[in-house]
């Protein structure tokens, strides 16, 4: 299933998180949680993070696992791959001409580090089991390594794969790669262990 949620420019934070909420609660009502993964890249990704902290604050029950394609789980300007690969990741380009932009639209006034617009900011114990990718070129690079090893540290089983002079979700983009061959192996393997 994809979740249609209400999206940029027109619907910025909190609406596609009230959205995915909505559709989780009705799935759930008479599906077991148990047997579901969540999987997102960039933005979705971030938003299934998001999801999660909301699921702990409403106690919903969670999916059993999580895919998190390079997650924007931090908006801020504050890790280093966003400015060390800003103009070297071909698809985000530029904190200042692009994602710190779009950053602005989605907090809607807020604060970037709020942990429904940049999710790294929350408490990551009781994630459920996570798979991230990334690659050497990404802007997000240094905010996956972060979200990874936050999710360590608290105890989660998470996986982390960092694919080399690949910029943002290029596995996306170019999906018969090899890259992107293996990354969808990966990901099975990973979700065979919880299902």
């Amino acid at each position: 299933m994809c979740v249609d949620y209400r999206q940029l420019p027109d619907y910025p934070y909190p609406h596609g998180l009230n959205d995915l909420v909505s559709v989780w609660k009705n799935i759930t009502k008479d599906k077991d949680a148990s047997n579901i993964a969540m999987a997102g890249s960039s933005a979705g990704a971030a938003l299934i993070m998001a999801f999660i902290h909301r699921a702990k604050e409403e106690n919903l029950v969670k999916p059993a696992v999580l895919f998190l394609g390079s997650p924007a789980a931090d908006l801020s300007r504050d890790t280093d791959s966003v400015n060390v690969n800003e103009w070297v990741d071909n698809v985000l380009v530029s904190y200042d001409e692009y994602m710190g932009k779009i950053a602005k639209m989605y907090a809607d006034g807020l604060d970037v580090k709020n942990i429904g617009i940049s999710p790294y900011y929350g408490d990551f114990s009781d994630f459920p089991p996570s798979i991230l990718a990334t690659g050497t070129r990404d802007m997000l690079l240094s905010a996956t390594i972060k979200t990874h090893r936050k999710l360590r540290s608290c105890g989660v089983d998470a996986q982390l794969h960092v694919f080399e002079a690949m910029s943002h979700c290029q596995y996306l983009a170019s999906p018969d790669i090899p890259e992107g061959e293996e990354l969808r192996k990966e990901i099975k393997y990973f979700f065979d262990r919880y299902f």
